[in-house]
């Protein structure tokens, strides 16, 4: 008899974590300094649950606060006990309780969201990588935007959103099918939206109100190695945040100085550091285009920065195609028979060069040579944020001043692994 592989998938793992965690630091001259954890779990029909499973069935997994302690290293303090936010989220629904990814995709939408707390802004998240990030003057258009951004690498993601869920938003989350909803607040009705999708886990993020007193807070981040050892590093903080920070492109190469012809204007600037606080939460090696406040092609967790750049491109195509297709026939680009329709929407995209024209780069470490960046010039973007540091520089430089494009420097490699 065929084996049943869904099954796999309505597991809920037996957890034999224990309650209490403790992770000490010892100096050489014996003083200590702990760290102390304690085990989450939520009540659900009457029984206390932790997490359904790891990143896969079958593997166990426990979710753990910080309780206790007070960890100071040279002059860097970690985050306080009890300031409490991903590890300590409300569940007010769920058909089916969380999964490790679950959480470790909230968890990552909110680190994107603590430097985005000015304007109504929502994160959604697949894999722990934004699919689509964005801004607006309400909360549901600043859904519906990352939403389409991306809908669909959305279909099944955590959506985190740095206001209270109204019901317009709520309309138009329940339109499409998602994983996870994480907010301060739900507004009153809201709630009986949601339950008409059974399986959505809806999450009440208290200290989500508060994100901004998160922005720059260090926490101690531990990998794991196949031999049982640890990595320990504090946790990125990006020092990008505001105009000033942002330096004027500039290189010495034998003896000759290169410098950015075009400073961006201030609409570029605010996409470029929009762009760049969403790299914060985006897997090493990235690249993003954005424009207006909103992700247009993310391109994540590749080899090389010319290949990363182009699958940001390709990305950007495929998306406007499958949006134009979704507005004017009401179904997926990849499911659509008619060839003239398709034909018209290949013929809109190929125009818009996928909605890249205007748009602002984003690359999370330096461009080794020019041929990165002008994988986004021929596609016409008009400015770039990079670190800066490469030997080659120069080029980068010349490759902008060649077609008027602005570049400035952040200074701080953005990778994360």
């Amino acid at each position: 008899m065929a084996k049943d592989f869904k099954s796999a998938y309505k597991t809920i793992m037996d957890d034999h974590f224990p309650a209490k965690l403790e992770i000490r630091f010892v100096e050489e001259s014996g003083a200590k300094q702990t760290l102390v954890y304690e085990k989450v779990s939520w009540v659900i029909d009457n029984v206390a649950k932790g997490l359904r499973y790891g990143e896969n069935p079958g593997q166990e997994a426990a979710l753990y606060k910080l309780v206790n302690g007070n960890l100071v290293l040279g002059e860097v303090t970690s985050i306080q006990p009890g300031r409490y936010l991903a590890s300590e989220m409300e569940l007010l629904q769920s058909g089916k309780h969380p999964g490790k990814t679950n959480i470790t995709d909230v968890d990552n939408a909110l680190n994107i969201l603590r430097y985005l707390t000015e304007t109504p802004c929502a994160v959604i998240v697949k894999h722990n990588n934004p699919c689509g990030v964005a801004k607006g003057a309400t909360l549901a258009e600043a859904y519906d935007r990352a939403n389409m951004a991306d809908r669909l690498a959305a279909f099944g993601g955590a959506i985190a959103l740095n206001g209270e869920v109204d019901k317009e938003t709520a309309e138009l989350i329940v339109q499409n099918y998602a994983e996870v909803v994480a907010a301060p607040e739900f507004a009153p009705g809201v709630l009986d939206l949601f339950a008409k999708k059974k399986n959505l886990r809806v999450m009440r993020v208290a200290n989500a109100a508060r994100l901004k007193e998160y922005d720059g807070q260090r926490f101690v981040d531990f990998k794991s190695l196949i031999d049982g050892g640890l990595i320990a590093q504090w946790s990125f903080v990006p020092l990008a945040r505001k105009k000033a920070d942002l330096v004027p492109a500039h290189a010495t190469y034998k003896g000759q100085a290169y410098t950015i012809n075009r400073l961006p204007t201030e609409r570029e600037y605010e996409d470029l550091l929009f762009g760049w606080l969403v790299e914060a939460g985006v897997t090493s090696n990235s690249v993003l285009y954005v424009k207006d406040g909103v992700t247009v092609g993310i391109g994540t967790g590749e080899q090389d920065r010319v290949g990363v750049a182009e699958i940001a491109r390709d990305k950007a195509y495929r998306k406007l195609a499958d949006r134009i297709c979704w507005e004017t026939h009401k179904q997926p680009y990849n499911v659509l028979k008619d060839a003239d329709a398709r034909a018209e929407i290949d013929r809109q995209v190929q125009e818009q060069k996928g909605g890249l024209i205007g748009c602002c780069m984003v690359s999370d470490a330096f461009f080794p040579f020019r041929d990165g960046i002008e994988v986004g010039i021929r596609e016409g973007v008009t400015a770039v944020v990079q670190p800066g540091g490469s030997d080659r520089d120069f080029e980068s430089i010349e490759a902008c001043n060649e077609a008027d494009v602005a570049m400035v420097f952040t200074g701080q490699r953005s990778f994360k692994h």
